[in-house]
């Protein structure tokens, strides 16, 4: 389910919540606060990795809740594996890793939110609430780090091809894409074989790593290769 949709159905919507947190206490204190929540329900309270993995793999997840310094991996794992089985659903970061790297890290491999551990003035169901309602909860010292990147990003800017890896005729599909033509349009506009659109498709989304046309036109919007 998209936030957009959460948006429409409001009160009406019920999410399905993965916790994943390896602290017991904190991890517990979190299970109570969303079981709790009248708007979801808690699928499981996992504390490893391996763990969430099998959870994700046998039930439906609209949102995962994730540390990231797991005791057999890291949640940024979670965060690939749920959005390769439900790229629809949310992901927010609750860590007390906050370099920036890290953040980066799980910001692209999908997650929307990023709370700081020690940011407990935070309300998790405040949180929660404004994720699904298309926000994106982040804390002041997470956002302060992510203004200093922006504000230091390197300026001269490189042509999209360059920046992307992508071949010219990669790109012409992917302009394609963002209209919205099917394959056999695209293929007459192009005058190339039909059969050879999904092979240059293909390309596209492995070297935006992607999975889908809608992830691979917002991809490329964000990284200003095509207009938004």
């Amino acid at each position: 389910m998209s936030r957009e949709a959460a948006k429409e159905i409001g009160k009406e919507a019920h999410w399905r919540v993965l916790l994943v947190e390896d602290d017991d206490p904190v991890r517990n204190r979190l299970a109570r606060i969303l079981e709790g929540w009248d708007k979801g329900s808690l699928v499981a309270a996992c504390a490893t990795l391996s763990d969430a993995r099998q959870v994700i793999d046998r039930e439906p997840v609209d949102l995962l809740i994730t540390d990231l310094r797991l005791p057999d991996g890291n949640g940024i794992e979670a965060i690939h594996r749920l959005k390769a089985v439900s790229p629809d659903a949310e992901a927010m970061v609750i860590s007390v890793l906050a370099d920036e790297r890290t953040v980066l890290d799980a910001i692209e491999a999908g997650a929307a939110g990023y709370l700081h551990k020690d940011a407990y003035a935070i309300d998790l169901l405040d949180a929660v609430n404004d994720l699904l309602a298309g926000c994106s909860p982040i804390s002041s010292s997470i956002a302060r780090l992510l203004v200093r990147r922006l504000a230091g990003h390197e300026t001269t800017k490189r042509p999209p091809e360059a920046a992307s890896g992508l071949t010219a005729r990669e790109m012409d599909i992917l302009n394609a894409i963002a209209r919205g033509l099917t394959y056999e349009q695209i293929a007459a506009r192009l005058e190339i074989s039909r059969h050879t659109v999904p092979v240059h498709i293909r390309n596209i989304y492995r070297k935006l790593c992607v999975n889908n046309r809608s992830q691979a036109v917002f991809e490329a919007r964000e990284r200003g290769i095509l207009p938004r």
